[in-house]
């Protein structure tokens, strides 16, 4: 690649707010295996599932960049609901020395995702920020040790890969168009755990020497109560609510993955 338009590259990547370590030279080359929770395996994008209850999406990025680039291989081993210990017992496993490259979200499900939506909906205010900030308190103090025993262990069983960690985006746009659900009190409680977990995984990502992806950036201007959603609400079935819909797995993720693996 020309120096020049690698450097294009980098500052293009710069500018969505992503860390870039490198750029590879020919995706055709790449094993690519996708590691993850159910923002990685698709899950709110409707439409038939794979995988059963990992509940994998032709409309997630990992299938969306396999099909765009062609890699090799590509093994989509993503699974809803996983948290660091999934992905340690289950995923794992189909990492090899030939893996070249690897992407993975994880940490929402370790930190309580689902209960903090939940709690959220149904309880008040108070509750909702209470339980936020038990939230943030994990990812601080107990998460950072869950992430770098993963990070680990994703390299020792693909010494040779490029590790992609993709973060969570913001989920409401405060203030915004929504007149009905959860006050804004709530919404940017829900807003200040998303940052914190970015935080924290973009720490233990760059210790660790992989590449962090932060979608915030990308996001702003598609949360919910904007005029563009790229995340559903809460919706049927219900383990769809809070994900990303196609737009935010094709307009949202898969842009961020290209501008760091070209």
């Amino acid at each position: 690649m020309r120096r020049p338009f690698r450097v294009l590259l980098c500052l293009a990547a710069t500018a969505v707010g992503l860390t870039v370590l490198s750029v590879p030279a020919n995706a055709a080359a790449e094993n690519y295996v996708a590691l993850g929770d159910s923002y990685s395996s698709g899950v709110g994008t409707g439409g038939s599932y794979s995988g059963g209850g990992c509940k994998r999406s032709s409309n997630a990025y990992p299938q969306l960049w396999a099909n765009t680039h062609s890699p090799a291989s590509f093994t989509f081993a993503a699974c809803s609901g996983a948290t660091t210990s999934d992905v340690l017992n289950n995923q794992v496993g189909s990492l090899s020395a030939s893996t070249s490259l690897v992407t993975i979200s994880i940490g929402g499900n370790d930190a309580g995702f689902v209960d903090v939506i939940t709690t959220c909906t149904l309880g008040s205010d108070s509750t909702c920020v209470n339980r936020v900030e038990q939230g943030k308190t994990f990812a601080r103090n107990t998460l950072p040790a869950r992430l770098d025993n993963t990070y680990n262990t994703i390299k020792q069983r693909a010494p040779s890969a490029r590790v992609i960690v993709l973060g969570y985006p913001r989920f409401y746009k405060v203030p915004g168009t929504c007149n009905v659900g959860m006050s804004d009190t709530k919404r940017s409680a829900i807003n200040s755990g998303a940052d914190v977990l970015a935080q924290v995984t973009a720490q233990r990502a760059a210790a660790a020497g992989f590449t962090f992806v932060d979608i915030r950036n990308a996001w702003t201007g598609h949360e919910i109560c904007s005029s563009d959603w790229w995340l559903n609400s809460l919706t049927w079935p219900v383990d769809e609510s809070y994900h990303p819909n196609r737009n935010g797995q094709s307009r949202g993720y898969l842009p961020a993955l290209n501008a760091v693996t070209g």
